[in-house]
């Protein structure tokens, strides 16, 4: 379908996890799975300035190779990286002119807003900044990348109508998940009127490897089809999708994304059915009920970031992925500036304030013997 004027298939080249070679990216290897991408029909490439060596490769493997109307590129603004003044956060911008040599962007996003981060492009007044950028033809379209809640993005709509499309984070796991309510988030949008761009779709490759349990679903419904392919078809099955992002690392991986999506024209019943088959049993994998209410936090003396420690946990229970735990357990907690697990002083206060009576304490002790 077309959206924004722009007709884009359902499938977009995410290019944070680009393949690596000798400790940086591997151009030659990205250039091939471009000509596959571009060979199959599909025209979107997402690239961002915080993502290193990043558009410098797409300017070799793309721009320098292919006629500029030929694709969309989109990129993102980091105002909230290392920027202390509105000039730095616009130089951004001309730093991802030269490195993807461009010329313009199709697509702009400010990167990342919600919590503390969004007081950064307001500060520095980069929602008429970008505009300014539309008007003078160096960007097409412009929106915005989010990870954070309904409600914060209903706030930012209200705001800012003048927004174009907006990127949520969605997947089948993350659909009912309280933790990042993808599917109110996605209503949200739409209620708006605002197409979406979906990322994070196989969750960080986690829902390629999903619960043995869940994948045997997945297989006995088509043997022939990756357990990966279930969840970009279920993304790419929402309707008001411009497309979704798959951050391909590899030229099987490529490959594999493109056999399925090629021809896609949505999901059967029969698809639907088995999808939430497997939804429903990852459901019953036990994890720590937390709903991220933060009332726990409202109480706690020493500012443990409780509820990011057990979304880390909920993630090592259900993919036995430490390390992406771990690094969900930095961004949840450090990166919000709230204390480890380990600076607990299990004076019990959270316990009493938390409506799921989780035996906190316990479960942060867990916290450290797993993660730390």
């Amino acid at each position: 379908m077309s959206y924004l004027g722009e007709d884009i298939k359902k499938l977009g080249f995410g290019l944070m996890r680009l393949p690596q070679k000798d400790g940086a990216i591997d151009v030659e290897q990205t250039k091939e799975m471009v000509d596959l991408f571009m060979e199959a029909g599909f025209t979107y490439f997402d690239t961002a300035w915080a993502y290193a060596g990043s558009e410098d490769a797409v300017r070799q493997a793309l721009v320098e190779r292919y006629p500029r109307e030929s694709y969309q590129l989109a990129t993102k603004n980091a105002a909230w990286i290392e920027c202390k003044t509105k000039e730095e956060a616009y130089a951004q911008f001309d730093t991802s002119l030269a490195q993807t040599g461009a010329g313009y962007f199709d697509f702009y996003l400010l990167h990342n807003l919600g919590e503390v981060r969004t007081k950064y492009f307001d500060e520095y007044d980069m929602w008429n900044w970008v505009q300014e950028k539309k008007a003078a033809g160096l960007i097409k379209h412009v929106g915005f990348s989010i990870h954070a809640t309904p409600e914060e993005l209903e706030e930012i709509l209200s705001a800012h109508p003048e927004m174009e499309f907006v990127q949520l984070q969605i997947n089948y796991a993350d659909w009912e998940n309280p933790a990042v309510q993808s599917k109110r988030c996605y209503e949200v949008a739409r209620k708006h009127g605002k197409p979406v761009i979906i990322m994070e779709p196989v969750k960080g490759g986690m829902l390629a490897t999903p619960p043995e349990s869940v994948a045997e679903i997945l297989k006995k419904a088509e043997p022939e089809s990756s357990v990966a392919s279930w969840a970009v078809r279920f993304a790419a099955n929402l309707e008001g999708v411009i497309t979704v992002l798959s951050g391909m690392s590899s030229v099987e991986q490529m490959k594999d994304n493109l056999s399925y999506m090629k021809d896609f024209t949505g999901m059967s019943e029969k698809q639907e059915r088995a999808l939430n088959e497997a939804r429903e049993e990852l459901s019953r994998i036990p994890l720590i009920p937390c709903t991220s209410c933060e009332y726990c936090a409202k109480v706690c003396p020493n500012d443990i970031g409780i509820s990011g420690s057990f979304t880390a946990m909920n993630y090592l229970t259900l993919y036995r992925n430490k390390e992406m735990a771990v690094g969900q357990e930095n961004w949840l907690v450090g990166g919000r500036g709230r204390k480890r697990a380990d600076e607990c002083s299990k004076c019990g206060k959270c316990e009493e304030a938390c409506p799921q009576h989780i035996a906190i304490r316990d479960m942060l002790e867990k916290v450290c013997q797993e993660l730390y």
